[in-house]
Parts: structure tokens; sequence; C-alpha cells
């Protein structure tokens, strides 16, 4: 079942759609640094294409877009992801890898692509899907770590078996050419929105890293250890770029026991 945003999942652990964050009091069609609640952390945007971070900064700040208790225009500069897909995309099949899914038009480096929409799932619904599949069966269950200052980490768990949207076509590479990142407008659930890590050309596939890692960090032996350890239950990458790790990315934390 096609779904532009996220649902609450089966488990009905989380709502998805429920607004919890207060909305700024700007009267302009726009926002403006400085004088809007929702921007005082920084500006996300500029063009609707995503700033990069400055160079100072280790880590990338928290998005938060206006939501729908705002008091500003549709047109706002920091509505971006919640405006959904607004490029020419098309679902096609592989050679080898399936489904993939690629661009019609030019992308510009910084621009929002698609989000990854599912049911959004609690910890445990997660873990006994995962279990639940074969070696035969594709695994779309999607599981996002945010780091936070104080030590917490933040899981969300996305699933489009289902129900989803484009997002769930979208192959892995090794050299990807799109990022994701958490972007939140009514509430602290995240929408999993892919931004082009270049300039895309009309015809190319696009591709995200499913490890997470941003811009495609070198691996680290540690990792890369654990990955060498589980290679039996792993399956084959056939990406074909020049650092490809011949496996996809083998996340084992939801076969542990919920």
């Amino acid at each position: 079942q096609y779904s532009p945003d996220n649902v609450a999942g089966a488990d009905g652990a989380i709502d998805p759609t429920a607004i919890t964050f207060p909305g700024c009091s700007c009267l302009t069609s726009s926002c403006v640094l400085h004088s809007c609640s929702c921007l005082h952390r920084g500006e996300s945007y500029s063009s609707l294409c995503l700033k990069p971070p400055a160079e100072e900064e280790e880590y990338a700040r928290p998005i938060f877009e206006c939501n729908a208790m705002c008091q500003c225009g549709e047109a706002c500069q920091n509505r971006v992801v919640q405006r959904g897909l607004q490029l020419r995309l098309e679902v096609f099949k592989t050679e080898k890898k399936g489904w993939g899914l690629r661009t019609l038009e030019f992308i510009a480096k910084g621009r929002f692509v698609c989000e990854y929409a599912g049911e959004v799932l609690g910890f445990p619904e997660a873990c006994r899907r995962t279990q639940a599949q074969t070696a035969k069966d594709s695994n779309y269950i999607l599981a996002v770590r945010e780091h936070l200052h104080s030590g917490q980490v933040l899981e969300t768990f996305v699933d489009p078996t289902y129900v989803g949207n484009v997002g769930r076509f979208l192959n892995h590479s090794c050299e990807p050419n799109l990022f994701m990142v958490p972007v939140r407008v009514d509430s602290m659930v995240p929408k999993l929105a892919l931004f082009a890590a270049t300039d895309i050309s009309a015809g190319e596939e696009l591709s995200y890293d499913y490890s997470g890692r941003f811009h495609n960090f070198p691996i680290t032996k540690r990792e890369q250890n654990s990955l060498e350890e589980d290679n039996r239950l792993r399956k084959p990458c056939y990406c074909g770029s020049r650092t490809c790790a011949s496996f996809l990315p083998w996340d084992s934390s939801l076969f542990s026991t919920p």
C-alpha cells in the first residue's frame, strides 16, 4: 500500500502523525533567523537545499522545520521535507539488484529528494518482524540511531514492507549519491529524509549507504572484524563502486531478544 508519509505500525507503539511541538509565532510569509523559535539552532536550508555543516562543527545540528502549529505561511523557507516529493523519479528493474529508483531530472547537491516512509514500529515489533524473515526475504526495516550530547540514544524503526513510499526501492551503494538525515516537523518522531550528496544527472540511479555512514566515511577496523565474522549471514553487494565492501551492511541488533 502506497503512503507518502509515515504511519503508525501494527503494534501501535508510536503515532508519527501526532502534533506535539508548539509552533512559532512568526507572522511573515517566511521565517527569519534569530526571531523564529524553530530556527534558534540555525537555518537548515538555502533555496530548498540543505546547508552543509560549518567546518568547526563535529556533528550535524538537529533539523526542526516549521510545523502545523506555526503562524508562518506555507511558502516559508523552513518547510522543505514536509512538502513531500517534488522531483520526477522512476522505479525500474535493475540487472542484479531487483527494483531500483532513478531520477528523470537533474538534482542539485543538497536538494531534498524523498523520504524513507513506512510503518513506524516499536523495538519489540521491529525485532519480531526481523526474526520472522527467511534468508530469501527482502529486509526493508531501517533502524536509525541518533546519539545525543547527553549520551542518550534515540531509536527510530521504519518498515515500508507493507505500507510505504518510493524510498523502499532505493538500493544500497558503498559510494552513494544520497545521504539520510532525520528531520522533525510536528513531533520528536523524525522523517527519514534523503538529500543529494552531489549533483545528480538525469537517468542516474539513486542510492544511499544502508549503514548510515555519512559521505562514505572509511570503515573502522572494529567494524570490519565484526562484519567478517557475520559474512555467512550477509547478502552480496552489487553496487559496482570502487570501494565496494562486497556485502550489504549488516546490523545484528534486531536479532536481540526484545
